[in-house]
């Protein structure tokens, strides 16, 4: 299977793990869970998918590579205790409680989370001497004398034997144990992940035209070649900071992240045809509306795989101000409740001590958030942002000697985010309309507007956007999506009293 569906069958294991009957218990009780194992190879993002299942189900997550463990520090230390059997006393090897135990402990003290899941990356590679304690811990949840807490589900990842040579293949006994989940590399369901964490267009539009080069391992005579999803992931990052900083991309930095020859050159010259095509086609005429016929013209006549660079930079520009929009939505939504909490606050606090207590308290439960790795980027970027605004309305609360009452003074400053948000909205639904525009002009209603509308159904980002804001040219060319009826969802939240 692809790794959404294994991050659906995890997610829908966990729910039932975390099930609790009529007096409270577990429904499963943690030793009758068998702990999941996600095989696959290297890089394909499986332990991004379990931080986004535990964001999803909103538990604590901590995760351990077990090839950086000892016997010592998964089991403990040992030491001598004194024991009394039969009126006699004996000297009793005991074990220290396991480094692993011991973390999991510290995050529920640290993060107030009682459930969560334990995640151990590369559990068929352990050491020699590590090997007898991991299979007894597969089988009992346990490290020497210490158990796994009750709420902390166990998940395990490793590579095949093919991609690893410290690979020990485990006997039926210990998979009888386990619930084993494979999972295969594909293109089209990573490029759901790329949209979500803004993967550089030059990389989505190359393997949009070259799937085949998404995923590679293969033994040469100089050893391993191979290019991962994790080596796409972490080049697109690299190159938005080197562009950020006028660095040079060249195929030096491509080969530090895919280090398959063939591919690493093949993306190097077509990252710098990429760059030629947006200096060319000045994709800001074409969002103001405002693209020179010879834009149009040569559109028309560029091959499919120009195409498909320029509706990638296309793309890329939509995304990103429908993203900003879908931030903004949820920082103001976000606010509600605090601001209504001013207006209804005890007189015995000051509106000023009131917020200051209460983006302390945001802060700290942010900090928790990150610490168990339970809240996505996302959600930390709008927290902050909410952090940040309320900070906004208290300094505008302290500094006020007009007389103003507290919650008039943050309810103007929270409509005038509404109505730039509204004025932002606005403009990027011209922008979109007059992409619509331009692809009408230039393709018709042929395979790039397909490939357009698409897209754009595709990514989260956008597909809410015309869902709150509308966009009729959007609808026209796509008539069977019913996103339309929940356009106003978004804006029922813009009011706080």
């Amino acid at each position: 299977m692809n790794i959404k569906e294994a991050k659906e069958q995890i997610k829908n294991a966990m729910k039932a793990y975390f099930t609790k009957d009529e007096l409270g218990n577990y429904a499963i009780p943690i030793e009758r869970q068998r702990p999941v194992f996600l095989m696959g190879p290297p890089g394909i993002g499986k332990t991004a998918i379990m931080e986004q299942v535990a964001q999803e189900l909103d538990v604590a997550l901590l995760s351990y590579s077990m090839t950086h463990h000892t016997r010592q520090s998964a089991l403990g230390l040992p030491f001598i205790s004194r024991k009394v059997y039969g009126g006699k006393e004996y000297d009793v090897s005991e074990y220290t409680m396991s480094e692993i135990i011991a973390s999991v402990y510290d995050m529920i003290e640290d993060t107030g989370k009682k459930e969560g899941i334990l995640f151990l990356d590369e559990i068929n590679c352990v050491s020699e001497t590590l090997a007898p304690i991991m299979l007894q811990f597969l089988q009992y949840k346990v490290f020497g004398r210490h158990r796994v807490p009750d709420g902390w589900i166990v998940v395990t990842a490793g590579n095949p034997p093919e991609y690893n040579s410290s690979v020990r293949e485990f006997d039926i006994v210990t998979w009888d144990r386990l619930k084993r989940i494979d999972v295969e590399p594909e293109y089209d369901c990573w490029k759901e992940y790329a949209y979500s964490v803004f993967m550089h267009p030059a990389v989505t539009t190359y393997l949009e035209i070259k799937k085949n080069n998404f995923y590679i391992v293969e033994t040469t005579t100089e050893g391993k070649s191979f290019v991962t999803a994790r080596g796409w992931d972490d080049l697109s990052r690299m190159i938005k900071l080197y562009e950020q900083n006028g660095i040079k991309v060249d195929e030096n930095l491509v080969r530090q992240y895919l280090q398959q020859k063939r591919v690493a050159k093949d993306f190097a010259v077509y990252y710098d045809l990429f760059n030629k095509y947006r200096s060319d086609y000045q994709i800001e005429t074409i969002l103001s509306g405002a693209a020179p016929e010879t834009i149009v013209a040569r559109a028309s006549a560029a091959k499919f795989d120009e195409r498909l660079s320029l509706i990638g930079l296309i793309l890329d520009a939509v995304i990103s101000e429908s993203a900003e929009i879908g931030e903004t939505e949820a920082v103001i939504s976000g606010l509600i409740t605090p601001l209504r909490s001013l207006k209804d606050s005890a007189a015995a606090l000051s509106p000023a001590a009131a917020l200051d207590k209460l983006i302390s308290s945001r802060e700290k439960e942010l900090e928790r958030g990150k610490k168990a790795n339970s809240v996505s980027s996302f959600d930390q970027k709008v927290n902050q942002r909410i952090i940040n605004e309320l900070g906004v309305i208290r300094d505008a609360i302290v500094r006020d000697d007009t007389g103003s009452d507290a919650f008039g003074i943050a309810k103007k400053h929270f409509n005038g985010m509404v109505a730039d948000l509204k004025k932002s909205a606005a403009k990027t639904g011209d922008r979109l309309t007059n992409v619509f525009e331009f692809f009408e002009k230039v393709f018709g209603d042929g395979q790039e507007m397909l490939i357009l509308v698409t897209e754009l159904t595709k990514n989260p980002y956008t597909a809410k956007f015309i869902s709150n804001y509308g966009c009729e040219a959007y609808f026209r060319h796509n008539k069977e999506l019913l996103l339309y009826e929940r356009r106003s969802k978004s804006q029922r939240l813009l009011v706080i009293c």
